[in-house]
């Protein structure tokens, strides 16, 4: 085991990958011998070479368009998007090629060997194009799978996984928790499943699920909310599409009760899926209305933040409202 924060658990997956298949190549704007702007992809120029590890010119709609062409002839590219607020001009390339290349050819064409990492969220200040949070854009794709890690175990796990896998990935990392701390991480290659989620804590009176930042936050707010004698499940997702449903039903219909948490915005995010399947299933289970902690349905503010959030105080908040339902 090694101390890893979360980018350098990143790195050490791109290494292991890259070490591993000398099919793996990673490539985006700065990402050379800059590294990218969070430093993710430090000393892979100067380990692997230029023909491996290499900047593009600043078109996002091109890195993903020359990633799909790549994936399509063998190779196993690893594209990152500089941040997830520029993955909007390749949505095209994303949604109507990269997701569908298998499909319109029958089988006889895939893109499925293409991973796009891009980090994604708030909370560093960086104002309202620095910090969306567009998984749910992409949820609607069939064809793609996304993964969002919580912390550098699950982010070296899943990366590896996401890279070997045969579907193409769009890998989510929350940049909030980037450097924010340390963790466990075993030196060696593993991977951790996709399309299945972790149950970090049981409990018996109301589930709390999120993903990637966000499980720290309802851990946060379960740690208030088991002083005054409630007890939490804890849920991360880990991969929003497919999403583990069968896990969190299995929670619920124990719990009653179910509160998901997302930085996105309310209307039109993931928790409405969550919800709305979860309503579909368990209805006879629930003890009280599904809740919704997410961002506001405003662009992301850099002088409000902190009133954007859905931390740990709105969520206790919530805790208690269902429970007191």
């Amino acid at each position: 085991m090694a101390k890893m924060n979360l980018l350098q658990a990143v790195n050490n997956a791109l290494i292991t990958a890259m070490n591993d298949d000398e099919r793996v190549m990673v490539f985006g704007e700065d990402v050379g011998h800059f590294g990218g702007v969070f430093r993710a992809t430090s000393n892979l120029q100067e380990k692997f070479g230029k023909g491996r590890c290499f900047n593009t010119p600043l078109t996002e709609q091109g890195i993903i368009g020359f990633a799909n062409g790549l994936a399509a002839q063998g190779s196993i590219p690893v594209a990152e998007i500089q941040f997830g607020d520029y993955i909007f001009p390749a949505f095209d390339q994303i949604v109507n090629e990269t997701a569908k290349f298998r499909y319109r050819s029958g089988g006889q064409f895939t893109c499925g060997s293409l991973t796009i990492r891009t980090p994604y969220g708030g909370g560093i200040a960086g104002g309202h194009y620095h910090s969306q949070s567009p998984e749910a854009f992409f949820a609607h794709v069939p064809g793609l799978k996304i993964v969002i890690p919580r912390n550098p175990k699950q982010a070296k796990g899943l990366l590896l996984s996401s890279i070997r896998d045969d579907n193409p990935v769009l890998f989510m990392e929350p940049k909030k928790i980037y450097r924010a701390s340390v963790g466990e991480v075993p030196e060696e290659d593993y991977q951790l499943p996709l399309g299945k989620a972790d149950i970090v804590k049981e409990g018996s009176d109301i589930t709390l699920l999120a993903w990637g930042a966000q499980v720290e936050v309802i851990e946060q707010a379960a740690a208030m909310a088991e002083e005054e004698g409630i007890s939490c499940e804890i849920i991360d997702l880990q991969s929003i599409l497919p999403w583990d449903a069968a896990s969190v039903f299995e929670s619920v219909y124990k719990t009653g009760r179910l509160l998901i948490n997302h930085e996105a915005p309310l209307t039109g995010g993931f928790a409405s899926e969550i919800a709305a399947s979860v309503q579909q299933e368990c209805f006879l289970y629930l003890e009280a209305p599904i809740k919704r902690v997410c961002g506001l349905d405003t662009p992301y503010p850099l002088a409000h933040e902190k009133e954007y959030m859905p931390d740990h105080l709105k969520t206790y908040e919530a805790i208690k409202q269902t429970m007191d339902y």
